[in-house]
């Protein structure tokens, strides 16, 4: 097991399958890394009574969450995150204040995503990311992966796997 800790930021559009896939890693990156959380931009929202979804609250509650994650951090404990958090100047403050930083893009079809009902909340049409909303997908992810729902859910997981481990040797 490696000292050195990490944040796993998986970003993509509601209904790409980031949480989803984070709770697929979350066993295997923990056994790899040490202590680790899996937890989701929905529980922060939750639990913190975030509900607020214009594109400015988005923004701040973006940033919350990349300070509470940084704060879990530096109690050693590695973080897996799934969340929306699509801006660039939360991607760059990110890249530039959090040590073990590393982010997960999943790139899906939002038309596919609606046509395949993988979030009930596109039935609401307001101040949804990537439709009535301005999306920042990052620019220079540590990994994309592009979700297209053809794959299996555990062999698109294992390949996220392979990918890190290889990369943080």
């Amino acid at each position: 097991m490696t000292k050195k800790k990490y944040i796993f930021w998986i970003t993509g559009l509601p209904g790409s399958g980031k949480t989803t896939i984070a709770k697929k890693i979350h066993k295997r990156i923990e056994k790899k890394y040490g202590p680790t959380i899996e937890i989701s931009g929905d529980e922060l929202r939750k639990n913190f009574l975030l509900n607020k979804y214009d594109i400015k609250n988005r923004e701040e509650y973006a940033k919350f969450y990349s300070r509470f994650c940084k704060f879990l951090l530096k109690k050693n404990i590695n973080v897996i995150f799934s969340t929306v958090s699509l801006f660039h100047s939360v991607q760059n403050w990110n890249r530039k204040n959090i040590k073990g930083y590393f982010e997960i893009f999943i790139k899906s079809d939002v038309k596919k995503i609606i046509k395949l009902n993988k979030k009930k909340i596109y039935k609401n049409k307001r101040n949804l990311v990537g439709v009535n909303l301005n999306a920042e997908f990052p620019k220079k992810p540590d990994l994309k992966i592009i979700n297209s729902f053809n794959q299996n859910i555990n062999d698109l997981s294992n390949d996220i796997l392979k990918y890190i481990f290889k990369r943080l040797k």
